[in-house]
């Protein structure tokens, strides 16, 4: 009798923060945890052992050693601090690399990516981030310094003609349970009006899919019809929102994903809200089915 192999899961219940030990890694790792607290996941705290961490050591006369310590005491911490489980990895090669192939291995369903910023000194990440996202096979929270605070009470979910934006329902609707959160669809505004009905038809198909699902939302139709990633960012600071969710843009200037400057300008603003990136499911290494069914 032919025996049946199980069927392969897609995903661990698992988040993975990588860091380069600086000030915003560790703002992600809390983030990562905190979100794991709720989620009743389990977190991954990885660093990539590139040849910047190994002139680091080898400046300040340090072993490998030092990098499994730092990354024992981020253990003992953040275990003790949210009773959350904790795995901890050191891993050799490039970040580009490394990164995105931990993530398929441990079959990670989220990231937490924290970023120096566009310009300025630069570590591990930075502009950096922009790659590690590309090449994610699952949702990226991109953070800066901002902290977790509360949770994500309010999102903004930009809602635009070049954007697939339907895609990412899913993760809406669970991050609404989660934290209670109310749903900002922020429609943008075009000139065309025939491109204007075919938006208000994208927002109503995705309002009704989220009264079906009892989550809270008002949709907010941009007043100007230039620079939408701006006025995005202007309304989540002004209504003190918690999270940007996006739908990254495919392109074909590089394997996998590319980005384009609205992109950019979401993932480095400069109110440092964080941004949840979802790469389209089509083009994605891995579709995580609803995990709020699991």
């Amino acid at each position: 009798m032919e025996t049946k192999k199980p069927k392969e899961t897609k995903y661990n219940n698992i988040i993975l923060v990588p860091t380069d030990f600086s000030e915003v890694c560790e703002n992600a790792i809390d983030q990562g945890v905190e979100l794991a607290q709720y989620l009743n996941y389990k977190v991954c705290i990885l660093h990539v052992i590139d040849k910047q961490t190994e002139a680091t050591l080898k400046k300040e006369k340090l072993t490998p050693d030092t990098i499994d310590e730092k990354l024992k005491s981020y253990k003992d911490l953040y275990e003790q601090k949210y009773n959350v489980e904790i795995g901890i990895m050191s891993r050799k090669g490039t970040i580009f690399k490394v990164i995105g192939k931990v993530a398929s291995e441990l079959k990670a369903n989220l990231m937490v990516l924290g970023t120096h910023g566009k310009q300025g000194i630069q570590h591990l990440f930075g502009s950096h981030a922009l790659r590690v996202v590309l090449d994610s096979p699952c949702p990226v929270v991109v953070v800066q310094k901002r902290t977790f605070g509360e949770g994500y009470k309010e999102i903004v979910f930009p809602i635009s003609n070049e954007l697939e934006s339907r895609q990412a329902i899913d993760w809406l609707v669970l991050i609404s349970r989660l934290f209670n959160s109310k749903i900002i669809l922020y429609q943008s505004l075009e000139s065309d009006p025939a491109l204007n009905s075919r938006l208000k038809i994208i927002s109503q198909q995705i309002g009704s899919y989220l009264k079906i699902e009892k989550v809270n939302f008002e949709v907010i139709i941009a007043e100007q019809t230039k620079n939408f990633s701006s006025q995005v960012i202007s309304y989540a600071v002004n209504n003190k929102s918690n999270l940007i969710m996006i739908m990254t843009m495919p392109g074909g200037d590089m394997p996998g994903f590319s980005f384009s400057a609205w992109d950019e300008h979401m993932m480095f603003n400069e109110a440092e809200i964080p941004v949840m990136c979802i790469n389209p499911v089509d083009l994605g290494n891995y579709y995580y089915d609803w995990m709020m069914r699991t």
